[in-house]
């Protein structure tokens, strides 16, 4: 198996987002990939599908993945369902942390009980 065809999920992952400035070369069975991820949680769900293929530390890979807008973790369109601290599972593995992203954006947000789907929330780092 070539180690493009290896790590082709990865870089199906990085079309799903839209990656920026993308570029892919193969060189002494070593895969190179660069682009521009909008945010760092992008940016970490590339590499934890790398690192999910290709072990902790892989040696047949190089990355380099830069982020667009680094003021935020991401930009999140709400859904119909979701709740604040839904979300906040998501993004941080800790639904109690609602709170942070209320207060990222209580320019839009009034009450953290009441949120509606295709508002764009920040979630912050």
């Amino acid at each position: 198996m070539s180690v493009k065809a290896k790590y082709q999920a990865v870089l199906n992952l990085g079309e799903q987002l839209k990656i920026k400035d993308g570029d892919v070369k193969e060189e002494a069975g070593i895969l190179k990939i660069k682009g521009q991820a909008a945010t760092q949680y992008e940016k970490n769900l590339l590499w934890d599908k790398i690192k999910e293929l290709g072990g902790e530390n892989p040696s047949d890979i190089k990355a380099n993945i830069t982020v667009a807008d680094e003021s935020v973790y991401h930009r999140h369109t709400v859904k119909s369902g979701e709740s604040l601290s839904k979300i906040a599972k998501k993004y941080y593995g800790d639904p109690m942390k609602y709170k942070k992203i209320f207060e990222a954006n209580t320019n839009i947000l009034k009450n953290p009980d009441v949120i509606h789907p295709d508002q764009v929330l920040v979630i912050p780092n």
